[in-house]
């Protein structure tokens, strides 16, 4: 395993790399790790860093000390009462987010703590979620007259609407079990069991073809977005192309011949 520093005094991320996976862990633990303006273009350049680099198959996107991310840095933000900068900051807030949901490798939230307004934002921005027992959930904006409008983005695209508008207007908190049954998060653990519940499902993403799992990524965004016609077509285009590669090739001939498959990375 190895470890780079990107400010060797006190980075705002921290970077491992074992193996397939790379792991990136907010390292703001006494200031519950803002989503400052630093911690953005931190993250900023670790993930299109890491969207170029075809030797990573995988992401954990993890944080220190007791939250997961408890937002934007307000503190930062009322020191610069300008629509301009606010623009800018969102801006820069929600490109980050969407790089998330474009790069080709499976991003996978690992939250331990709180995860709150844009904390709660980036939970749902990452393609799978595991979260212990203690870890809670808020788009907490409106308490401070202030809708969650950008987190709202993500939110409603994981839940039910009426699950996602009762967050976004009262703030209140819910439980990591209330956030699993919501479509929040994929599962709860306890604390102690955190890695290894993310360990495994890592293991079971990292045993499919590599170019399967990219293209399907692309594929499940976009069609989101578009009506059932358009997405029928594009999930007809992607299956035909992702048909000739060799790996599903390798597939369907080791179902046929009833044995494993030989992928090559």
């Amino acid at each position: 395993m190895t470890q780079n520093a990107i400010n060797p005094e006190s980075p705002y991320v921290l970077h491992e790399r074992d193996g397939d996976i790379v792991k990136l862990t907010l390292n703001r633990a006494e200031k519950f790790n803002p989503l400052s303006e630093e911690m953005l273009n931190v993250l900023q350049t670790e993930l299109d860093s890491i969207t170029k680099d075809t030797t990573v198959r995988l992401v954990i996107l993890a944080a220190n000390g007791k939250a997961f991310c408890a937002g934007h840095d307000l503190k930062q933000m009322r020191a610069s009462p300008s629509a301009v900068y606010y623009k800018k900051l969102f801006d820069q807030c929600s490109k980050m987010m969407l790089t998330i949901q474009k790069m080709p490798q499976p991003v996978i939230a690992r939250v331990q703590g709180i995860a709150a307004a844009a904390g709660c934002q980036l939970v749902a921005m990452c393609d799978l979620a595991v979260a212990s027992q203690e870890a809670t959930f808020a788009v907490s904006g409106i308490n401070y007259g202030l809708f969650c409008s950008t987190p709202s983005v993500g939110l409603s695209r994981n839940m039910g609407r009426k699950q996602a508008m009762e967050m976004l207007l009262t703030g209140e908190f819910i439980d990591a079990q209330s956030a699993l049954e919501r479509g929040l998060i994929n599962r709860v653990v306890p604390q102690q069991e955190l890695d290894q519940a993310i360990a495994a499902l890592a293991e079971s993403v990292l045993a499919k073809p590599a170019v399967a799992v990219a293209m399907g990524k692309q594929l499940f965004y976009r069609q989101l977005e578009m009506g059932i016609g358009a997405a029928y077509q594009l999930a007809g285009e992607t299956m035909a192309c992702n048909m000739m590669h060799e790996a599903a090739l390798e597939g369907v001939q080791a179902f046929i011949e009833k044995r494993t498959p030989d992928w090559k990375r």
